[in-house]
């Protein structure tokens, strides 16, 4: 985080929650209501400061649409989550968590030999 991102949170940040993974989100402090007229559109502003690396498919769905304005509603860590619903998992590309389908290279396996359903299109 930058000394810049640091004093602006510190001089004119709100904390308004937090989330599973430590991320940290703010907004103006005065929480200022939206102003329209002029041409120009005015509301608060909403950030977070992550809890280690900066990666965006670390903000849960709740706090994203809170933070993009979708939602009004600070999100609460006691909300009833549906039976659907499954735990947030940030981006995992690229990292031994990360999905590889049956027959893939990097788990080591082997493509399934052709059935010989298929037939190449030529051109007339």
């Amino acid at each position: 985080m930058s000394i810049g991102t640091r004093l602006y949170t510190w001089l004119k940040g709100e904390l308004a929650g937090t989330d599973q993974f430590g991320n940290r989100y703010y907004r103006e402090k005065g929480n200022r209501p939206i102003e329209k007229g002029g041409g120009l559109y005015s509301r608060e502003r909403r950030w977070v400061l992550y809890n280690g690396e900066v990666e965006a498919s670390r903000v849960p769905p709740e706090w994203h649409g809170w933070l993009h304005y979708t939602s009004n509603e600070i999100p609460s860590a006691n909300r009833p989550r549906h039976a659907w619903q499954k735990e947030h998992q940030p981006n995992l590309t690229g990292t031994a968590q990360a999905y590889r389908p049956p027959g893939s290279v990097l788990l080591g396996g082997h493509r399934s030999p052709a059935t010989g359903d298929y037939e190449a299109w030529k051109p007339e």
